[in-house]
C-alpha cells in the first residue's frame, strides 16, 4: 500500500542518508529533503525518502492507530521485503 510511515533516526550518515528503525526494521533511507535531522528524530518515511519531521507523540498516535487499522504489519512486511530484495541484489539500499 505504500503509505507515509513514522520511523527513528537511529544514525546519520555524510551522504545525506540515514538509518531508521520501526519495529525491528532497520533501513537506510536519504533525508536530503529535510534539514536539521538528528539521531532520535522522527521522520515519515515513504518509499526511500523522509518526507517530514515529527513529534514523537505524533509519530506514537500515528503508529496506534495504523495498528488499529490493521495497516502496521503490512508496511512493515513491505518495508523488510524491500530491504531484503536490496540486499539479495547485492545493492546496499
Amino acid at each position: 500500500m505504500c503509505l507515509a510511515i513514522p520511523a527513528q533516526v537511529t544514525e546519520l550518515h555524510e551522504d545525506t542518508m540515514a538509518t531508521v528503525s520501526l519495529g525491528g526494521v532497520v533501513k537506510r533511507v536519504s533525508v536530503a529533503l529535510l534539514d536539521d535531522v538528528v539521531v532520535g528524530d522522527y521522520v515519515l518515511l515513504h518509499v526511500g525518502y523522509a518526507l517530514h519531521k515529527v513529534s514523537e507523540e505524533e509519530a506514537q498516535r500515528t503508529l496506534a492507530m495504523m495498528a488499529e487499522g490493521g495497516l502496521l504489519q503490512d508496511e512493515l512486511d513491505e518495508i523488510a521485503a524491500s530491504e531484503g530484495a536490496a540486499m539479495a541484489g547485492g545493492a546496499g539500499a
